[in-house]
């Protein structure tokens, strides 16, 4: 089943498949150089090309991280990438060239990633609009009991419309049947999108798929079709949902769970549109923004409504065609803006244009992509223009302009609060090497600073034997260095099916972040007791989730996000998260500084690392060098972080804590007074007895009652009792 040695695998196992449009089912999509002509190079601030290719959906064929990553999930299981490349290049993989799953068979115009032709061809996956290509066993949805269809959103499981269809204005339409009874095409290359009244030179429809808030759910919750069928708990964080699957390597595909069930079921990953899904903002109106709680106004949500609200309709819904608008992805991720889709001279300025900005956190890749450009070590998309440079630089921007709207930070005493402005975790995506932390310096009377909590720096590692200087969390386990992340894992049990499945047990599930050596293998922890887990970065392994104390979505119901394998998880199994009354987490942390002794002030900082030197490590590390193709993807990894800033912590927010001046002249409890200070008292200890507990009449209702005394024999059960004053007499 998993192979020992990475070798590239010829056809996708059935393990690895997933349904919606199969490759070369339908025509290639178009590139986006012909897109360019209409709709670049007219206004880099407002255009969808040039803002698009600053985007990493643009530039995920190229992202090394990509690349690197799924070198070792080919190594682990050998047909993997498919997987990977499902979505990194979409272009490739519908043409039929994921084969080999090791990406050797892509070509250079695969690099585009996500391309306009792509999100310009998506139709939902439940029927409900315009039905897109899906031939039996591949249907992407499920019949209900009730006779609803629910659409399949996860893990790139598209359904992709493959018409000539034309709107009324251009002269009519025709159809033709598809097999299976449940897609149907256009013959041709249609293009759809949100408007009723576009004047495209190409053929289109007009979708209402396009505004909707399932649309980015097609790629953005990534389920793990692998252990969703054969991992004992199939890759499910409670196992409490029934969950159809073969559980057999080899089995037909439509005996795998990936058929029999929604992404969100199995096989954890990524839970971006599910934790979207499980809390309140998926369900407001952007004109209801102002009802939201005081203290989760501002940020993101402030800025979709100053960019949506329109003054003279006196709303921020949809106006062509008119229809609601929530917060949604589009509205956070595409904020509109004045300005015309494209260049020609009758197209109309839209006051409602979505900015293809698409970026989230990611504002290091750029750098990444640049520096393995210079040097000729891009696996795909090598030779880059200036112009797409150029984006990608204006992208990054942007990036760091979203990190800036997703958080704030209040002092409140000896506490800070920090908020998540955004419609999912705090943070989200991928998870592995991804990390959020306070850091919080403190400062004597004399500016000097005296404690240094989640301090970022250098630290001294060794690489090949080789002393090497790079820079992490100092002190990861500190008792005051607060990191949100998500760690996932696998189980004892999962580790024992491997190990019985030919997997070999030297396999290195963890590495020193130091030295390097080996923490623990897969052998290790197939001899642990049963229900044993441990953290590892082997994501096409991973079954479970060790940690997850990411900050939740506004109103994320606890039910909810635990039917949909995206609720928060605590390391200590003896902690629960709190609930509301409704159910609900906090969208917030309240967190306790503890000053140190001295301390008068303090600097606060929300920083955000999109990847950290310990999965750097790991995808240097845990390449063995067996693929003639990816073998050189972790040494090419570790060059790029080291020589383009290590990706340097971005500062999300910030805000200062001094220390409170305690008035102790002021009667106690008075608005100017401090009831902590005030008429105090010497401390101390007084009253002690000495005595014997004497127990009252036999009975249930027998008490006992304290006797004072000073006589006791031998082998006496002697009680003392003292009164204990603090300065505040109590």
């Amino acid at each position: 089943m998993v192979s020992q040695v990475s070798l590239a695998a010829q056809s996708v196992p059935n393990e690895v498949q997933l349904p919606g449009t199969q490759p070369q089912e339908i025509a290639d999509l178009e590139s986006p150089e012909i897109c360019t002509q209409c709709h670049g190079g007219y206004d880099a601030d407002v255009e969808p090309v040039h803002n698009w290719r600053g985007s990493m959906m643009s530039h995920a064929g190229r992202d090394p991280i990509f690349w690197a990553t799924m070198a070792i999930a080919e190594q682990d299981f050998d047909g993997a990438g498919d997987l990977c490349i499902r979505c990194h290049s979409t272009a490739g993989w519908l043409a039929g060239r994921s084969t080999p799953t090791d990406g050797s068979g892509l070509i250079k115009g695969d690099s585009d990633g996500v391309e306009c032709s792509y999100c310009h061809k998506l139709t939902n996956t439940d029927d409900s609009e315009h039905l897109g290509v899906m031939n039996v066993p591949f249907l992407a949805n499920e019949t209900s009991a009730t006779g609803e269809t629910e659409g399949y959103y996860g893990s790139g499981m598209a359904s992709l419309y493959a018409g000539t269809g034309v709107s009324p204005m251009w002269g009519g339409w025709g159809m033709g049947s598809m097999g299976g009874g449940m897609g149907s095409m256009w013959v041709g290359t249609t293009m759809l999108g949100p408007y009723d009244d576009a004047r495209a030179r190409h053929k289109f429809l007009q979708s209402d798929f396009h505004r909707d808030r399932n649309f980015c759910g097609t790629c953005h919750d990534v389920s793990n079709p692998v252990t969703g069928d054969l991992a004992h708990n199939f890759g499910a964080l409670f196992n409490k949902d029934e969950i159809v699957a073969s559980g057999v390597p080899g089995e037909p595909v439509d005996q795998k769970a990936a058929f029999n069930n929604p992404p969100y079921r199995y096989g954890i990953v990524e839970r971006t549109f599910s934790e979207y899904q499980s809390g309140l903002v998926s369900k407001t109106l952007v004109d209801d923004y102002l009802d939201l709680p005081p203290d989760l106004q501002g940020g993101v949500l402030e800025a979709v409504y100053n960019a949506t609200y329109n003054e003279s309709t006196g709303t921020a819904n949809y106006q062509n065609p008119p229809a609601d608008r929530y917060f949604s992805c589009q509205t956070c991720h595409m904020r509109p803006v004045t300005g015309k889709g494209a260049r020609m001279h009758d197209v109309p300025v839209r006051t409602d244009l979505p900015l293809h900005d698409l970026t989230g956190g990611n504002y290091w890749m750029a750098s990444a992509i640049e520096y393995l450009n210079d040097k000729g070590k891009l696996r795909l998309g090598g030779d880059m223009t200036a112009r797409q440079i150029q984006a990608m630089k204006d992208g990054a921007l942007r990036a760091e302009d979203q990190l800036r709207l997703a958080a704030s930070l209040a002092v409140d005493g000896n506490m800070v609060k920090i908020v998540n402005h955004t419609g999912h975790k705090l943070i989200s995506g991928y998870p592995e090497g991804r990390r959020m932390w306070l850091h919080i310096e403190w400062f004597d009377e004399q500016g000097q600073s005296i404690r240094e909590d989640g301090a970022y720096g250098e630290i001294n590692v060794s690489m090949d034997d080789n002393p090497l200087t790079v820079r992490s969390i100092v002190d990861l386990s500190a008792a005051n260095t607060r990191v949100y992340e998500a760690h996932m894992g696998m189980t004892q049990e999962w580790a024992s099916q491997l190990v019985a499945l030919n997997v070999s047990p030297e396999l290195p599930l963890k590495y020193d972040r130091l030295d390097g050596s080996v923490k623990y293998t897969l052998g290790d922890l197939a001899a642990m007791p049963t229900g044993t887990s441990l953290p590892t970065f082997h994501f096409v392994l991973n079954n479970t989730v060790i940690s997850d104390n990411r900050i939740p979505p506004y109103g994320m119901n606890a039910e909810e996000a635990r039917r949909r394998n995206a609720a928060p998880v605590s390391e200590d199994t003896n902690e629960v998260y709190i609930v509301d009354d409704n159910g609900n987490y906090p969208y917030y942390d309240l967190v306790d500084l503890n000053p140190p002794v001295g301390a008068v002030s303090a600097d606060i900082e929300l920083l955000y690392q999109p990847t950290s030197w310990e999965y750097i490590q790991f995808l240097n590390l845990a390449n063995d060098g067996s693929s003639e193709f990816l073998g050189s993807e972790g040494d090419n990894m570790l060059e790029a972080w080291l020589s383009t800033g290590m990706a340097e912590p971005f500062v999300m927010t910030s805000a200062k804590w001094n220390v409170t001046e305690q008035d102790c002249t002021a009667a106690i409890g008075s608005p100017e007074g401090n009831d902590d200070c005030q008429s105090p008292i010497e401390a101390g200890v007084s009253g002690l007895e000495t005595g014997q507990l004497v127990r009252g009449r036999p009975g249930k209702k027998a008490r006992s009652a304290f006797r004072k005394t000073t006589d006791f024999s031998v082998g006496d059960t002697v009680v003392i009792r003292l009164q204990v004053l603090d300065s505040d007499g109590e």
